[in-house]
């Protein structure tokens, strides 16, 4: 069984209440299965099998949480009350016993070795944006600023559009405007002050 000293250290850094949930859940992936992998992930500790995403857990204020990657053939009832399977994981009461959850884990192994792959629920695209009357005025008298507003990407090109029609005052409106269209001319992405912090 190789273990990976960074999770080690990650519980370690834990509140009191979520170390004796997080030692015993890595205990149980083991158990489970010795060819599990560990590493960090997304700053929480991962585990993989085969080089597959298998589970993970982390610690919060005030709970717990674990999950493995494929969810829906996993369910347990409390999905969407706190990240994973399990809900607010506050005390080992939380789980099923030792051997249930093992036999759980092993279950979740061997859907990675018939090679069932998660499916996640397509998303709808978001429909284009309304551009707002004065934007729309400002862009037909700047074809520069026209042109590279056309070429940005839908989720640019609304992040400008909701930012000028959510001013208030038409002096608030009138002065967004003007900075989208000097940024747009410039290629400039609505929120291009922070793409580098």
């Amino acid at each position: 069984m190789a273990t990976d000293p960074r999770i080690d250290a990650y519980i370690d850094r834990q509140a009191d209440f979520a170390r004796p949930i997080l030692t015993w859940l890595r205990a149980r992936v083991h158990a489970a299965c010795a060819e599990v992998d560990e590493s960090i992930k997304w700053g929480m500790p991962f585990f993989s099998y085969s080089g597959r995403p298998l589970a993970n857990m982390a610690a919060f204020k005030a709970h717990a949480g674990f999950g493995f990657w494929n969810r829906d053939q996993t369910a347990t009832g409390k999905e969407g009350e706190a990240m994973g399977q399990y809900g607010r994981i506050t005390s080992l009461t939380d789980f099923p016993d030792a051997a249930a959850m093992e036999a759980q884990i092993r279950s979740v192994i061997a859907l990675i070795e018939s090679g069932v792959v998660p499916r996640r629920a397509a998303t709808v695209p978001k429909a284009e944006a309304e551009i707002p009357a004065a934007l729309a005025e400002a862009l037909v008298r700047d074809p520069a600023a026209a042109a590279a507003f056309d070429a940005f990407p839908p989720s640019c090109r609304r992040e400008y559009c909701e930012w000028i029609a959510e001013a208030k005052r038409d002096a608030t409106r009138d002065k967004r405007v003007a900075e989208a269209i000097e940024w747009i001319r410039d290629g400039k992405r609505r929120n291009w002050k922070y793409e580098r912090c």
